[in-house]
């Protein structure tokens, strides 16, 4: 299991935690009740780690999809003798969903198996291992069906067949030391239900569910996706289908509880098969977060960006206003201390190690948070008349913050392990902070006279321009490079025109494009964040979002044919059921790093909206 392909693979979440569904129907990743809770199923890092899979004995095809508007996962089984449809998800709770989705989500695995034609003979097999692993824990038959002891969890499997008269039958297992195993017959109009309930030890064990629930649940869990998408997802541009699903994978990665985004829902995907980056990314980096709000304001509404502000708030106003760091990343209920740790005992996705849970990330210096942060405050103004007094104060002493250091050196957007430089890309987010405060001043300083603060932000952002425009361009490259101190193409200089700092159609910003594309590109055209020695061993792929902000930039300078190319080469990537993770193979355009990638979903959004505009300046202009 550890060995399959990251694109074979599709996305369960309830805004809570998350799932990881192969496609011959073996769950090999479940994280619940939080995205960085413990794995029970880690299969998808070690075969032995565990996995929960429900299929047919001989599949001949197999073709699978989200149902419309949705992240419930159908997938279709042709066999020899018939076929079968099997649809998973994370069970949504009861409330009013349409405008909070997730919450009470009840942390269940619902799969739900309906044979379609003929007859087919189906092998269950559940083998849990929790905390990624470690524990071998004891299975014991209980009424409707097992119960899982080991560790800080208890996990109930129940469920069973419904025969065709609509008769309610028992699964008979077969029990071994720490694993489980069924075969089912099913004919057409007969059904397998299971759901897979997690409670704490502490807690006891959950009541079982029937067949009838697991199909009530799956239903109303469909149903709970596609009120939030009708109410919220109005995107009618190019690529529609596309990025209305990129914004249900992007609410997909929310934490409902706290507002908190993650990066990606997994751990220790390897950004180079057998190589060694292999990072958790199940917490909330401010960068991403922030720009994951922003990309919702294209493909989804996001009617809760004030509690995001809130928690971050909440989580850093004295870090900032005592420091005037705001750290890098953080755990999805507000936690700090993110240490990072080896669990030698997994093998790792394609033998890729070391597995690693936490994120040394934490620790570093990082400056471009300030600028995403009042970015996506600036982009959903509109939407934060409801912000508390403490967000609004932690906004305003964001923009402090970037204006009293904005010239220390930092380890940049990259993470780089490496000395601290000036990096262009943290000044230009030092820039875009005090820009973007300066036009919110009225409403982040409410209840005091904005003009001198303000006239100080205003005064720190026209320097930070002057530095940019004297030593960010570099004579040698013909372009605006990576450091004041270096003449290296990065990617990240391509949000030069989208921040706004230059238009476009500078001379200068459009030699920065050819440059980046020429440089950085890889033989099949994806763009490569850098070229230098970065501090870490091993290689790693092209990075998509530096391909869509490629796309993006181009767009917004006229170059619309360049930028569909670059769009329908980046998201061609996506796999069968429309998920990207963070890099592509260079070689085989294989998908590498963590999955699905909030990043790579945030690219694409703002990529076709960019080229939206684009269509629509120029027939404008036609006209």
């Amino acid at each position: 299991m550890s060995a399959r392909p990251i694109a074979d693979y599709a996305l369960l979440s309830d805004r809570h935690g998350s799932a990881l569904v192969h496609r011959d129907g073996s769950v090999d990743w479940l994280c619940l009740p939080r995205f960085d809770s413990p794995a029970q199923l880690a299969g998808l890092l070690d075969a032995d780690a565990g996995h929960f899979r429900v299929g047919p004995r001989d599949t001949q095809a197999i073709a699978r999809r989200y149902l419309l508007q949705s992240l419930v996962l159908e997938t279709d089984f042709r066999c020899r003798d018939g076929s079968v449809t099997l649809r998973d998800a994370l069970a949504m709770g009861t409330e009013d969903q349409a405008n909070s989705l997730g919450l009470g989500a009840p942390h269940r695995l619902l799969r739900e198996l309906v044979c379609t034609a003929g007859h087919v003979t189906l092998d269950v097999q559940y083998e849990p291992r929790p905390e990624y692993g470690l524990i071998r824990p004891l299975l014991e038959p209980v009424q409707g069906g097992l119960l899982t002891r080991g560790g800080a969890s208890i996990l109930r499997l129940s469920g069973g067949l419904t025969r065709g008269d609509g008769e309610a039958v028992d699964m008979e297992w077969w029990l071994g030391e720490c694993s489980a195993a069924a075969r089912v017959q099913l004919t057409e109009g007969e059904r397998l239900c299971l759901g897979l309930q997690h409670s704490a030890t502490a807690d006891g064990a959950p009541p079982a569910l029937s067949a009838a629930e697991v199909s009530d649940g799956l239903a109303a869990t469909r149903a709970a996706w596609q009120a939030w998408s009708d109410v919220h997802q109005a995107y009618d541009g190019p690529w529609q289908s596309l990025v209305r699903h990129s914004g249900r994978v992007l609410q997909g990665l929310g934490y409902q509880p706290t507002g908190a985004i993650v990066a990606a829902p997994t751990t220790s995907l390897a950004t180079c098969v057998g190589g060694s980056r292999n990072w958790d990314y199940r917490y909330s980096w401010v960068r991403d977060a922030s720009l994951t709000l922003d990309a919702l304001w294209v493909a989804a509404c996001p009617m809760e960006a004030h509690r995001f502000f809130d928690f971050l708030g909440a989580t850093a106003m004295l870090q900032v206003r005592e420091h005037g760091n705001l750290q890098v990343v953080f755990g999805i209920e507000g936690e700090h201390d993110l240490h990072e740790r080896e669990l030698p005992r997994l093998r790792g996705w394609r033998d890729s190690r070391p597995v690693r849970i936490g994120n040394g990330a934490w620790s570093q210096s990082q400056l471009d948070g300030y600028g995403n942060v009042l970015l996506a405050a600036h982009r959903l103004r509109e939407q934060l008349v409801q912000l508390s007094p403490t967000a609004r104060r932690f906004l305003a002493e964001i923009a402090d913050a970037a204006a009293e250091r904005w010239q220390v050196a930092d380890h940049g957007i990259w993470e780089m392990r490496t000395a601290p430089r000036h990096y262009l890309h943290s000044k230009l987010m030092c820039w875009a902070a005090l820009d973007r405060a300066v036009r919110l001043a009225r409403l982040l300083l409410p209840d005091t006279d904005p003009a001198p603060r303000k006239a100080h932000w205003r005064k720190a952002r026209d320097e930070i321009r002057a530095a940019i425009l004297e030593q960010g361009f570099s004579e040698p490259l013909g372009a605006y490079a990576q450091a004041f101190d270096n003449d290296e193409p990065d990617a990240a200089t391509l949000l030069i025109p989208i921040v706004g700092f230059l238009p476009a159609t500078d001379p200068r910003v459009l030699a920065t494009l050819d440059v980046v594309e020429d440089a950085l590109a890889d033989q099949r055209g994806f763009i490569r964040r850098y070229r230098c020695d970065d501090g870490l061993p091993g290689g790693e792929g092209s990075f998509l979002v530096c391909t869509f902000w490629l796309a993006q930039a181009r767009a917004m300078a006229g170059q619309i044919e360049q930028a569909e190319r670059l769009f329908e080469r980046a998201a061609g990537c996506a796999n069968d059921v429309g998920l990207l993770a963070e890099q592509v193979a260079p070689d085989t355009g294989e998908l590498l790093g963590n999955f699905p990638q909030a990043f790579s979903h945030i690219g694409l959004v703002n990529a076709a909206q960019a080229i939206h505009l684009a269509h629509g300046q120029r027939d404008g202009e036609e006209q």
